[in-house]
């Protein structure tokens, strides 16, 4: 998977039609499924990159929010790409977003309360009237697609009074409950909350609009799949609900992958994964801070716990591996940035191995740049290199990794493994091997069939040959803080 798009990519309207353009070559260079941004309209217009949801049904296609076109493009240009993509061969994951709402026209008067930021289940406020910005009319649509209103009903809860302008977060009670929507999470109490008007999904309204929502979307632009945002804020039988449905009602496997974000939690992961029922995958956020402690640590990490307490371990059919994504990067909510130097290590571990779902993130086969103020208190661009070595790990990924697999994760500081290769694949068959200190080798088997055969490393870090003995075996090396990637030599 390639999550095409990152947080600084230019609002320029350009990134549907990038993607068109590139949808034949990503299949080419061994990128089968892509995960598009938000398509619909965000309360920032142009300079939204979606998370901030204002309209769903609007694609790029209405004036609204000062634009017709979304950050991204307009609708048909939408609509045109993942029409490409599909043509291409890929698989195209669209990201929906239905946690919250951000934007309304109208203001409301509502009954509600303030709650402790620190713990949302405490209440510091009686009841009392705020006027909360929870009417949407969507005038620039004016009731195509939907007719449905969006008022207080439809929201659990706000973060800014419009009569006294204060900021806080405030409880909503309407007529379908009072508090918050039971979650998971039981950070801060409890993190139904995130940001903007949280919608609520105990009104049976709400849940039969989305459902129609989605119907709407899936018939108008024809993907493969969904990527949800912010599951952990959610109560996740809304979206056993709602997946449900339209895997019921189209008769399509719709492969789903969520955002439970909880580095340090993977009890959390496997418990929404037990509430679900298995219906989705998890990008692996225990391992993206693995990576990220990894990279920050050198030498000092021990890289044979590298995978340890990670959702790929213990649930790897349903364990989306990541190095980087758009809230990991600099200055972002989640910042948590891999070094430069592990990231093609990091890369190695989740294309190479036989378990999990690896994504590749945009930064890293295209580049990017963003605007960061410095110590001098000026702004200065800072360039985010993209990987040299990202094509020829989707190739080795496509071509040699396969068979049987043998690992040697014996030594703190250098480990590797092995796939012997399978007879569907010809010439397959690889050896890695990682460092995070000095240079380094060691004994791995690949198997008696490559017996007399030399390995290249196909990386160009190491140039001498390796030739595997009668047994099948042979002395790998690597260089300091490096990842070597051994295939046999073509006869």
């Amino acid at each position: 998977m390639l999550q095409f798009f990152e947080w600084y990519y230019p609002a320029d309207g350009s990134l549907w039609n990038h993607f068109k353009a590139e949808a034949k070559r990503l299949k080419q260079i061994g990128i089968d499924s892509v995960w598009l941004p938000p398509a619909h309209k965000g309360m920032e217009g142009t300079a939204s990159t979606g998370y901030d949801v204002y309209d769903i049904y609007d694609l790029g296609e209405f004036d609204q929010r000062g634009t017709v076109a979304t950050k991204y493009g307009t609708k048909q240009e939408f609509l045109d790409a993942v029409k490409a993509g599909r043509d291409a061969g890929l698989q195209v994951y669209v990201d929906i977003v239905l946690n919250h709402m951000g934007g309304a026209e109208e203001k409301e008067t509502v009954l509600a309360r303030k709650v402790n930021p620190e713990n949302r289940n405490e209440f510091i406020s009686e009841p009392y009237e705020i006027e909360a910005y929870t009417k949407f009319t969507f005038p620039g649509r004016n009731g195509k697609h939907s007719e449905f209103v969006w008022d207080f009903q439809c929201f659990s809860g706000v973060d800014f009074d419009a009569k006294t302008e204060e900021t806080a977060i405030f409880s909503i009670q309407n007529q379908y409950g009072e508090g918050w929507q039971d979650v998971l999470d039981e950070e801060n109490g409890n993190y139904d909350y995130l940001m903007l008007s949280d919608i609520d999904c105990r009104n049976p309204f709400v849940r039969e609009e989305l459902k129609r929502w989605g119907k709407w979307f899936y018939e108008t632009a024809g993907f493969n799949g969904f990527r949800l945002d912010a599951v952990k804020h959610m109560d996740p039988l809304f979206f056993n609900e709602w997946l449900d449905y339209m895997r019921g009602e189209f008769k399509q496997e719709f492969y789903t992958v969520a955002e439970y974000w909880a580095p340090g939690d993977l009890a959390a992961l496997l418990k929404y994964i037990e509430v679900t029922e298995g219906r989705m995958s998890l990008f692996d956020a225990p391992l993206q801070a693995n990576f990220f402690n990894a990279s920050k640590q050198g030498e000092g990490y021990d890289l044979r716990t590298v995978f340890d307490n990670t959702l790929v371990q213990l649930r790897p059919e349903l364990a989306v591996t990541l190095v980087e994504n758009h809230d990991t990067q600099p200055l972002q909510s989640l910042e948590q940035t891999v070094e430069a130097w592990f990231r093609p290590l990091a890369y190695a571990l989740i294309l190479l191995r036989e378990s999990g779902y690896p994504c590749v993130f945009y930064t890293d086969l295209y580049g990017a740049s963003y605007i960061d103020s410095g110590e001098d208190g000026l702004e200065h661009e800072v360039t985010l290199e993209k990987l040299e070595s990202i094509e020829s790990l989707l190739e080795l990924r496509r071509h040699a990794a396969y068979g049987l697999q043998r690992d040697y994760f014996d030594d703190p500081n250098c480990i590797g493994w092995t796939r012997e290769g399978d007879d569907e694949h010809p010439g397959s068959g690889i050896a890695v091997l990682l460092s995070n200190t000095a240079e380094r080798e060691k004994n791995m088997e690949v198997g008696k069939q490559f017996s007399g055969r030399f390995f290249v490393d196909k990386l160009g870090h190491v140039q001498e040959q390796v030739q595997i003995n009668e047994e099948g075996w042979g002395n790998f090396k690597v260089s300091g803080g490096s990842v070597s990637v051994w295939v046999p030599l073509v006869e």
